[in-house]
């Protein structure tokens, strides 16, 4: 028992080295900044790698190892060697303790995200696949290299198969939906945004989405003896470095306590979970029980019975957006739900609207999500009278009713409705901004009313209304001069920030460093560029290049930016060429390699020399590099057709690399 607690606190030890080390390297390359010496750096990198050695364990995103990013054209499918089942289902708790039938079992979180079955063999990662269909699912082996808490390498060197979750935290989906201005575009739950995450073409965009894995279930370990037992199971994943899902070794007298703590927990759990799975501990008797045609019965799932209330609903409130989008608040009689007052829950669109029959008065039953989100569940008097508004609540103007991909929305398209105006002042002095401190909502729609901004350029000229300006309420003469300092050090900024601040439909602030550091920077290569050039972009599709093409085509934006460039000193970051011969050069990479590990050792290569790798042929590709030359591929017949060369790997090598 001393081995492996020892081994525990190994780990413990090796992720908060990991963490530092991560942030030291972060503060110092991309912050430019210092967190610790180099001597302390050092240090702290010797003793991870030493409790690597003696663990055998690597974490994916350990210093010591570099995952590779790479594209694929699809995703290979593959069949599991045994099906994997739903389970059985119930929400009385007391059903779980008569299922039971006087044994132990292990109660966990029931995660909710996308299964994932990996494989290891002589301690490395070699397969992750889906759970798809539950017969046959995607291959995900590189995705999966980019979990944030995967380890690499781990100590037992037999194969090893085992299943879990892949998730993304609450507090990360709320990040990534900040950065996508359309309300109809944002992702709806954490569960559908993983599951894009992962199965991504491109690994390195799984990457930035923070993607975790829960460990919950051990298929095979070939050689292992576990004492049949599944506490043990759970034990020997985490000595490998796995993380595991929350778990407990219940009896029938203790488990409702134990279910009203998860049932507390949850309130607060930045994990995303829809229930609670109960397992026998005894490995050999669960699998004694056999399976029906579509559960096993050595498990069974508990979902939390969603707490319903009848409440009144008084009114539906429209707010405008800066993108034009109208949004419904539903407004009821506050009602207790999960130990919380709630009086509101968004409908999200008129098509939720219609299907609901809302009508003001009617009785409807409301519930939280997961126990967190508010909804409605039911509309039970369906009076169908409730009138959309034919104009937009803010600027009075005709509001529309637009296809937005399978939803209606309410829209309003008046291009000087305060609304607009108002959101995209509020983006444009946000901290990922021009952060400019001292501007509110509230303040920025006073500035507005009085006629002092009409454009982002004027915030850069209120100084010659500073009369006018303190004797507004809630500004005097020192909280003017503080938001003169604060606009007067907003002058100086940083052309990501710009863009992003502009507040063009889909471009976030990671977006924006993804677009100028393409172009080196160049503000006017970007204005130029076509939606083509753009769509080349990782991470930038066609939908994102024409909001952003479109934009930089429009006379009235053109103006109001060269107005505003006038205002601001933009920060550059001055890239050094020399010895850089590809500058200028674009290439695209496909198929297998001979002369390189992979794809991305390449790419390294062509990116150190100035050049850079997209995911798709275009016109403005220098060449094609795929070693079957003669293929019918999609990539081999856009590069004919466009005239760019396909070279193989020897023959670039030749004339790009000697």
């Amino acid at each position: 028992m001393r081995q492996n607690k020892t081994q525990k606190e190994q780990i413990q030890r090796m992720k908060a080295l990991v963490d530092t080390l991560d942030r030291a390297a972060k503060a110092y390359y991309a912050e430019d900044r210092e967190i610790m010496s180099n001597h302390e750096y050092d240090a702290l990198y010797d003793e991870l790698t030493a409790l690597e050695e003696e663990t055998g364990i690597v974490l994916s995103n350990s210093p010591t190892v570099n995952v590779g990013y790479e594209a694929v054209d699809e995703l290979p499918k593959e069949r599991h060697e045994s099906p994997m089942l739903s389970l059985d289902k119930t929400k009385e708790r007391e059903s779980l303790k008569s299922w039971m039938q006087g044994n132990p079992a292990v109660l966990s979180w029931k995660l909710d995200g996308l299964t994932i079955v990996l494989t290891y063999r002589e301690g490395k990662l070699a397969k992750a696949v889906t759970r798809g269909n539950g017969e046959i699912g995607e291959v995900i082996t590189n995705n999966a290299r980019t979990f944030q808490n995967l380890p690499m390498r781990i100590s037992f060197p037999g194969e090893l198969v085992l299943r879990g979750e892949a998730v993304i935290s609450y507090s990360d989906f709320e990040k990534i939906n900040e950065e996508i201005p359309e309300e109809a575009d944002r992702y709806k739950n954490p569960r559908n945004l993983c599951s894009g995450s992962v199965r991504q073409l491109n690994n390195e965009i799984t990457a930035k989405r923070n993607v975790r894995f829960y460990a919950f279930g051990l298929v095979r370990a070939q050689g292992e003896e576990f004492h049949n037992s599944r506490m043990e199971q759970f034990a020997f994943l985490e000595r490998q470095g796995f993380e595991v899902v929350e778990h407990y070794l219940v009896r029938p007298e203790d488990i409702l306590e134990r279910i009203a703590f998860f049932q507390e927990k949850i309130a607060h759990y930045d994990i995303p979970s829809d229930g609670l799975v109960l397992t026998f501990e005894d490995i050999a008797y669960g699998r004694s029980l056999g399976r029906t045609a579509k559960f096993p019965r050595d498990s069974i799932a508990f979902k939390w019975a969603d707490e319903i209330r009848e409440t009144t609903l008084l009114q539906i409130e429209w707010s405008a957006s800066r993108t034009g989008l109208i949004n419904p608040v539903a407004i009821f009689e506050p009602v207790e739900l999960e130990g919380t007052t709630v009086s509101r829950a968004s409908v999200h669109n008129v098509s939720i609207v219609r299907g609901l029959q809302l009508g003001i008065g009617d009785k409807i039953t409301v519930f939280k999500a997961n126990m967190i989100i508010p909804q409605i569940a039911e509309n039970l008097t369906k009076s169908g009278n409730l009138q959309l508004p034919e104009k937009c609540p803010v600027c009075g103007q005709p509001a529309q009713i637009r296809q937005v991909n399978e939803a209606k929305v309410l829209y309003c398209a008046n291009e000087k409705c305060p609304a607009k105006q108002i959101k995209s002042f509020t983006l444009f002095v946000s901290r990922d901004a021009l952060n400019i401190d001292g501007l509110s909502e509230a303040t920025l729609e006073k500035l507005i009313d009085c006629g002092f901004i009409h454009e982002f350029a004027d915030l850069f000229e209120l100084e010659r209304y500073r009369e006018d300006i303190v004797q507004m309420e809630g500004f005097g003469v020192r909280s003017f001069q503080n938001l003169m300092d604060s606009i007067e050090k907003a002058r100086t900024t940083t052309l990501p920030r710009l863009l992003y601040g502009l507040g063009i439909a889909g471009i976030g602030a990671a977006n924006a460093k993804l677009i100028c550091r393409y172009f080196d920077y160049d503000l006017e290569r970007m204005r130029a560029a076509d939606k083509e050039t753009l769509s080349e972009i990782e991470g930038i599709g066609e939908v994102l290049a024409d909001a952003f093409a479109e934009y930089m085509a429009d006379g009235d934006n053109r103006r109001r930016l060269e107005t505003l460039l006038q205002k601001l000193t933009l920060v550059i970051p001055q890239a050094d060429t020399s010895g850089q011969p590809m500058v200028g050069m674009n290439f695209v990479i496909t198929g297998s390699l001979e002369h390189y590990e992979n794809r991305n050792e390449l790419k390294d290569i062509i990116e150190q020399r100035g050049g850079k790798v997209t995911g798709s042929v275009s016109k403005n590709t220098t060449c094609l590099i795929n070693n079957d030359i003669h293929s019918n591929s999609s990539k081999n017949k856009k590069a004919k057709e466009l005239g760019i060369p396909i070279l193989s790997e020897e023959d670039f090598i030749s004339g790009y690399l000697q």
